[in-house]
């Protein structure tokens, strides 16, 4: 291909991917499947790495980001980015009104009334229309240049159908469900949680390396024009409608109000649905409709004085943090919860709050006595956001995490990396249920029948201390369970049998050793040919076998220190549960085949057949499987329902393959 063809092919697929960003972030009415809109980006990619004199800054394949910074440069905003004043009654919105109508000469004025997003503000700088430049507020005047971040914002485009120059500035925000699954993640793998949606967007648009923000599922609502050459537009409304259709994704829902009541009324009814929206907001945003008007009105130093933030009540709260103890979850991770004095606070009383873990404590220096703020905001659990020093009396006392858990006394432990403290005694009362839910799943080893309400009827009649004791039931106990009659019984002990016979990497997983995941598993039966060298292996041994690092190496060793996992673990072999690699285990850990050093990851539904069986295929031809996208997979394979694994792909451009492509792809 000549590069006069290849630079027109080009500008026809940006065109094209532009397009469909467009319906896909900003319209939310995809056309096409996203295999389709792969097949279009892989192929802009193949181009452009043929042709490397044709790649432009604004080309989509440019948004995985590009080498970290070593720090931001500082940039002069053309028009200072101003605050808005704050008001908290109708009142207040009276008296703005006031103020306005005696400025201007018609004696009346018109109101745009929109969202006040809890994000972080932004400057978006557009020429002949490519993105140049983006900046945060800053002081008002200088803000970073966050440009290489920006960019990575798929809501954001790169180019806009616009001539000349045009500042527009809004707030990055994090969407409140992503928020809640990162924190979950955290909170799962023992990590320090985000404090809110605003602080991981801050936090996120903060750091150097562009992209490990394109992994952050952050997007952008525009609200206000910066610097433009002329004046295109006569009102505040015509202007968000006109950015809407240039591509930018403006704020909503607006209103135009004719008058201060009908804003009153307006900024009321947001007040208790403000949860309803799928981003955080702490109020209402009142702005005078004509842009004639607001030269007019002008700004002070620090305010535009024809705009006003109408804020909602108070989502914080003080009250006295009376003790604090700790909580052992399911995973084994103690949690330090701080017990306070009951305080209506949302629509609810709060009387606990988590403290997440020891250096959180420390760092906000939270001690038992204080009086402390907390916070609540939409679905967000409650939390401690900081001390009231002057109030401290000297009574108070320093929290010190214990040596030992606090329901079973075994040691607890904190692994290399983490923050939290642990305790991984299989037997211990208060991770019970969850360790014996983890074993009989069925990626573990498949206990059909042993659903959650068998399970702590188990516990509660004292029939089980830990997963192991599920080996020694005996018939006649089962039946004797609620709503379990004798054939359920027979199944049930049916399925207990069969397990013994599982592979030697369903069982490390099922054992429920921390971030141990079917993958590394699957990565130690190859290595070992049973449970027992596993656990004589020592960190050294374990931390040369590729795909095993120090965390899990340290988890594995410090799992089979403990006296109960060992108890258990006895019992499971006296029970006749094979701990040996299987003859598969021996074939699969050969390696060889088509797809050998290749790694696989699946996500989504598969329609046809069940994922253990396709796992099992790609493993056969030498392949390896992973739970999780980086760079280094080769292939995911995404069926109906996938969510941010896809999406990860996509930004790191790896392969990604229907259930169909997979299925002709391993004949």
């Amino acid at each position: 291909m000549k590069i006069e063809e290849a630079k027109k092919k080009i500008e026809k697929l940006k065109g094209e991917i532009r397009h469909h960003d467009r319906k896909y972030y900003i319209d939310a009415v995809p056309e096409i499947p996203d295999s389709e809109y792969d097949k279009l980006l892989k192929e802009l990619e193949v181009l452009e790495k043929e042709f490397p004199e044709l790649l432009a800054p604004d080309s989509p394949s440019q948004r995985v980001g590009g080498e970290p910074l070593k720090e931001f440069k500082t940039v002069t905003h053309k028009i200072p980015m101003l605050s808005l004043d704050n008001c908290y009654s109708a009142t207040e919105l009276i008296a703005f009104d006031e103020r306005i109508v005696k400025n201007l000469k018609e004696n009346k004025a018109e109101y745009i009334v929109e969202p006040k997003i809890d994000g972080v503000a932004v400057n978006l700088f557009y020429d002949d229309g490519f993105l140049r430049s983006a900046s945060t507020r800053g002081d008002g005047v200088r803000g970073d240049d966050i440009t290489a971040n920006i960019k990575t914002i798929r809501s954001i485009p790169l180019t806009i159908a616009f001539t000349g120059k045009l500042e527009v500035r809004g707030e990055v925000y994090l969407p409140r469900e992503e928020f809640l699954r990162m924190n979950q993640e955290k909170e799962e793998s023992g990590e320090a949680e985000f404090a809110n949606p605003r602080n991981a967007a801050a936090g996120s648009l903060k750091l150097l390396d562009s992209r490990e923000v394109a992994r952050r599922p952050l997007s952008i609502l525009l609200h206000t024009l910066g610097s433009v050459e002329q004046n295109i537009w006569k009102t505040h409304e015509a202007a968000l409608f006109e950015l809407e259709k240039l591509g930018l994704k403006t704020v909503q829902p607006i209103k135009l109000c004719k008058n201060i009541l009908e804003v009153i009324n307006y900024v009321n009814s947001w007040e208790h649905k403000r949860d309803t929206l799928s981003y955080e907001i702490d109020g209402m945003v009142v702005k005078v409709n004509f842009y004639e008007q607001h030269r007019i009105l002008g700004s002070t130093n620090k305010s535009p004085r024809y705009a006003l933030a109408y804020k909602f009540k108070a989502r914080q709260a003080l009250t006295a943090l009376k003790k604090i103890t700790l909580q052992v979850g399911r995973t084994g991770i103690i949690t330090p919860v701080a017990e306070l004095e009951p305080v209506f606070l949302s629509g609810s009383t709060i009387s606990r709050c988590t403290l997440h873990n020891e250096d959180e404590i420390k760092r906000k220096d939270i001690r038992e006595g204080d009086t402390v703020v907390i916070e609540k905001g939409g679905e967000v659990i409650p939390k401690v956001v900081n001390i009231v020093a002057s109030r401290r009396t000297g009574k108070e006392k320093e929290f010190k995490m214990p040596a030992t858990c606090p329901v079973c006394s075994s040691n607890i432990v904190r692994l290399n990396a983490e923050v939290a403290w642990r305790c991984q005694n299989v037997a211990c009362s208060a991770q019970i249920e969850g360790k014996i839910d983890h074993f009989t799943g069925r990626t573990a080893m498949n206990l059909e029948g042993f659903g959650p309400a068998i399970i702590k009827q188990l516990i509660e009649k004292k029939l089980v201390k830990d997963y192991a004791d599920l080996y020694s039931l005996k018939q006649e106990e089962l039946a004797g369970l609620e709503r379990m009659g004798e054939k359920s019984a027979v199944n049930l002990v049916k399925a207990v049998e069969g397990s013994k016979k599982n592979s030697l990497g369903k069982l490390l997983f099922a054992l429920g050793i921390s971030d141990v995941g079917e993958h590394t598993a699957e990565i130690l039966a190859s290595k070992f040919d049973n449970v027992d060298l596993v656990a004589e292996a020592g960190l050294e041994n374990l931390q040369g076998i590729k795909g095993v690092g120090p965390r899990v190496a340290e988890s594995v060793v410090n799992f089979f220190k403990q006296k109960g996992n060992i108890s258990a673990l006895n019992k499971l072999k006296k029970a006749g549960v094979n701990t040996e690699k299987t003859g598969e285990e021996k074939f699969l850990a050969l390696g060889e085949g088509r797809f050998k050093g290749k790694t696989f990851v699946f996500t989504g539904e598969l329609e046809t057949m069940v994922r253990e069986e396709a796992e099992v295929w790609v493993k056969k031809l030498g392949a390896s499987v992973s739970s999780s996208v980086s760079k280094k997979t080769d292939y995911v394979v995404a069926g109906p329902g996938a969510g941010s694994k896809l999406e990860k792909a996509k930004f790191l451009g790896v392969k990604i393959l229907t259930e169909k492509e997979f299925k002709e792809n391993i004949k």
